[in-house]
């Protein structure tokens, strides 16, 4: 039962900062260390699954915008038109952003796995310095253009700030938002861009993982853990999805940012004090 508690808790972590701009990779990476979780249950593979249910949760909310630009790709062999069909357009825009992470996650994933980045140290440092990019994101940027008038050179640099949420602490959605709004993005604009692209990382990732997962076999309570976390992080993340989209229309990235300073301070008293599991 404990265990089960565990995996509800960590699904319920990753629904929230998968979208929530505050790094899921670096929240589970504490929540490891200071609930002192096996690590084979409780390890990567386990991420992956979490990441699989907030799959589910974006594809779910944004099944329409999906669908469109699915079709718009697949028509676009007969008449492309990305100056005029904001579909395509969009379809091509998520394409070239995903080029980067994809890249880069499958070259290097052995080092973004190893103990020099997957340190609560480099979780602190990074919520740190993507706080201060919020802030001053907000100040510079115009927030008025809308995606679908990205540039193809300006999607492949946010396709380069999801690549940079690899490093845990940095986050998908904190990194490709804040470049979104430097370039000139609506806050809402920025959020949407960010969790379509998010769709073909999470699914190419988490399919390569589960398939891995799958032939190594899991026994039946590690399987009901997998499930557990799965439906959590899906239904958290659906709701999350919705509740950041609306606080964007209204209000700015700074709480978020004050977030970030105050759990940094805590992490950081507490790594020099010598407590939890680091």
């Amino acid at each position: 039962m404990l265990e089960l508690f565990q995996a509800v808790l960590l699904g319920v972590v990753q629904g929230l900062t998968e979208f929530l701009p505050v790094s899921s990779s670096g929240h589970l990476l504490l929540g490891q260390y200071f609930l002192g979780l096996d690590q084979e249950r409780f390890g990567l593979s386990f991420d992956v699954a979490l990441h699989m249910g907030t799959l589910l949760a974006v594809v779910s909310y944004f099944w329409r915008d999906l669908l469109r630009m699915a079709f718009a790709f697949f028509r676009s062999f007969s008449h492309r038109d990305l100056s005029n069909d904001a579909d395509q357009r969009m379809a091509y825009l998520i394409i070239a952003a995903t080029v980067p992470a994809a890249g880069i996650g499958y070259f290097l994933e052995p080092f973004f796995e190893g103990p020099v980045v997957r340190s609560p140290w480099v979780v602190v440092f990074n919520f740190v310095l993507i706080g201060t990019l919020f802030i001053v994101g907000e100040a510079v940027g115009s927030r008025t253009r809308r995606a679908s008038k990205l540039g193809f050179g300006e999607a492949v640099g946010i396709g380069f700030a999801q690549a940079a949420a690899l490093v845990p602490g940095v986050s998908r959605s904190g990194g490709t938002i804040t470049l979104g709004l430097f370039l000139g993005l609506r806050r809402e604009e920025a959020a949407r861009f960010s969790f379509l692209m998010s769709v073909p990382i999470i699914a190419g990732a988490g399919g390569l993982q589960v398939g891995e997962v799958i032939s190594r076999g899991m026994s039946f309570s590690q399987m009901l853990l997998f499930v557990v976390g799965f439906v959590t992080s899906a239904a958290v993340g659906y709701v999350t999805i919705r509740f950041l989209l609306n606080y964007l229309t209204r209000h700015s990235l700074r709480a978020f940012a004050f977030y970030r300073f105050a759990v940094a301070g805590i992490v950081t008293i507490l790594l020099l004090i010598g407590l939890g599991g680091f």
